[in-house]
This record gives structure tokens, C-alpha cells and sequence, in this order.
């Protein structure tokens, strides 16, 4: 039933996040979105990540490394955009 809860949690909160990053990755227009906000979700992700390993839940390992991935790309393109 874990698993189960934690893979709805999981779909839900990176699918949500999903379009926001194609935005930016599409237009790359990153003026209206803060580096520091960023860099605290990507870290706060990477916690997320590292735990889903330490208890090996896999909707949460996928979901996180999906997350980060994306959220790190989105710093990328701030900090070469501006």
C-alpha cells in the first residue's frame, strides 16, 4: 500500500512540474523565475532522491531523479540566460 500512495505522490508532483520546465526549455525565458528558488527545490529534490534510495522505493527514486534532472536544466538555462 506504500508503494502504492508514494507512486500517485510521486506522478502527481512530477507531472505537475513537468510543464513549467518544457516552458522554459522551450522559450528559454528564465527572467521571471528566481535562481535562488530553484536551487533550494533542486536541493530539496536531491534530499528526496537520496531518501528514496536509503528506504529503495522506486516511485520516489524515479520521480525525484525525473525532477531533478529537470529542475537542474532549468538552473542551467538561468544561469547561461539570464
Amino acid at each position: 500500500m506504500e508503494v502504492f500512495v508514494s507512486a500517485i505522490a510521486a506522478t502527481l508532483t512530477t507531472v505537475a512540474f513537468v510543464p513549467q520546465a518544457i516552458h522554459i526549455i522551450r522559450f528559454k525565458e528564465t527572467r521571471a523565475i528566481s535562481l535562488q528558488m530553484y536551487v533550494a527545490f533542486a536541493t530539496g529534490v536531491a534530499f528526496w532522491l537520496l531518501f528514496g534510495f536509503m528506504i529503495w522505493n522506486w516511485p520516489m527514486i524515479v520521480a525525484n531523479a525525473i525532477t531533478l534532472a529537470l529542475a537542474l536544466s532549468i538552473i542551467t538555462m538561468k544561469l547561461r540566460y539570464g
